[in-house]
């Protein structure tokens, strides 16, 4: 199910990077560490009583100005505009309306979003609606007064902000299999999709950078629905020269949190490197399937065990996603082309199978026969019983003495020998632990 979209703009300086920071401070689970990849922090997940939903932040917005960065930052904010379902309109409730703000308001009329008007700096609670009457002007309907800095009214704008998502943003997707197309710049992530679906459905050319967006492309392949999301390449930070491409990695990003299998492309001439492992890295954090496609394989001269060789490079170098399936491809000469499709249908299945408590617990009872849990002071880590919770990734409960005496070594053990019984091949599974006081 993929999360609706929430995109605060406005003129320089009204505060909306501090409202940013306001919401997602309190909720600290929002913006989860990745490892070896820093999300841009104008990029952020939410929640507000149950419902969640991104939330990203724009530069201010100077609508007529000549000046380069000003004009690119107004072009981030019209992309965020785009992406957005509900869109938070900032003005500054201490300077008043302002040519400025028309103009920005006249930008965001022609989105024909939900656009939701918030004065902020509005710093004492008695003069809550003192300050917001000159902003009727604008037409976006009642302003709402907030204060970021003192959390002033928050709760009531976030109450507004869900009412105005649309209801399908919450409704259970349907039985289609999203794909998620990612990798760096100019691996072939576009020629697959245009391969795989036989039209020319998106732009491919050799210049890096050439796809901007995530775009869907609905596909059928032996009955079953699939939608393949080809993605803009994602580049080291470093690499990230302009604000545009800034926000095509942002978009990249929401493509992998509403996807259900990632296809990380990599250019098999130049092989892994350290930017693949932080695409994956985003891929594995997520949750979500992890097929590792190597394109360009007819590039490549073969020797025994060149393929078999190549793999096990891949899997020693991406230990934490070591599950992910490798698949070798040219898109040039369709080699392998579709089983990409068949890989991830796979891989999907493994995201959603189920093991029954009876079995699960069988699978641990030999498992810790084998080898005996550890232990810290004389005191060993019990496992009275485990229970499969969840899907999508698989998630397992454990009821146990000590979460600290679950040492990682032997969680990675006990993960062993689940996918040895059961496979879960290209999805990682998750624990979780819920002491229970014993003996």
């Amino acid at each position: 199910m993929s999360k609706p979209v929430l995109a605060v703009v406005g003129r320089p300086n009204v505060g909306k990077s501090t409202f940013f920071n306001r919401i997602i401070g309190e909720r600290r689970a929002i913006v989860e560490d990745i490892p070896g990849v820093t999300r841009d922090r104008i990029y952020a997940e939410a929640e507000w009583n149950g419902k969640e939903f991104a939330i990203i932040d724009t530069g201010g917005i100077e609508a007529k100005t000549d000046d380069t960065i000003l004009s690119q930052m107004r072009d981030q904010a019209v992309m965020a505009m785009e992406m957005a379902d509900v869109i938070i309109f900032m003005v500054d409730g201490k300077e008043g309306l302002t040519t400025a703000d028309r103009d920005v308001a006249t930008i965001l009329r022609r989105t024909g979003k939900e656009v939701i008007l918030v004065v902020n700096k509005i710093d004492v609670p008695e003069r809550l609606y003192d300050n917001i009457y000159d902003f009727y002007e604008l037409g976006f309907g009642e302003p709402i007064g907030i204060s970021s800095v003192n959390m002033l009214n928050l709760g009531d704008l976030l109450d507004r902000i869900i009412e105005g998502f649309p209801e399908e943003a919450y409704e259970e997707d349907d039985d289609t299999v999203k794909i998620a197309i990612i990798g760096k710049p100019n691996v072939g992530k576009s020629s697959m999709v245009n391969a795989l679906t036989k039209e020319n459905r998106v732009i491919v050319s050799p210049i890096a950078g050439t796809t901007r967006d995530s775009i869907d492309t609905p596909f059928t392949y032996n009955d079953q629905k699939y939608t393949l999301i080809d993605t803009a390449g994602l580049r080291r930070k470093s690499k990230v020269y302009d604000d545009i491409e800034r926000y095509s990695v942002i978009r990249a990003i929401a493509a992998v949190e509403r996807c259900d299998v990632c296809v990380l492309m990599i250019d098999a001439v130049e092989g892994l490197t350290e930017q693949d492992k932080k695409i994956a890295g985003i891929a594995h954090e997520e949750g979500k399937g992890l097929l590792i496609v190597v394109n360009k394989w007819d590039l490549i001269e073969k020797e025994t065990n060149t393929m078999r060789d190549y793999e096990r490079k891949i899997k020693a170098e991406m230990l934490f996603a070591s599950y992910a399936t490798v698949l070798f491809t040219s898109v040039v000469t369709k080699r392998r082309i579709y089983d990409v499709i068949e890989k991830c249908e796979a891989i999907q299945k493994m995201r959603t199978m189920r093991i029954t408590t009876g079995k699960l617990n069988s699978i641990l009872e030999d498992a810790i026969m084998m080898q005996q849990p550890p232990q810290d002071k004389g005191r060993r880590l019990k496992i009275y019983y485990a229970a499969q919770i969840g899907i999508c990734p698989p998630l397992f409960s454990f009821n146990i003495n000590d979460k600290k005496l679950m040492h990682f070594s032997y969680a990675r053990y006990l993960e062993n020998k689940i996918r040895d019984a059961y496979g879960f091949e290209g999805t990682s599974i998750k624990f979780i632990y819920k002491e229970k006081r014993g003996e």
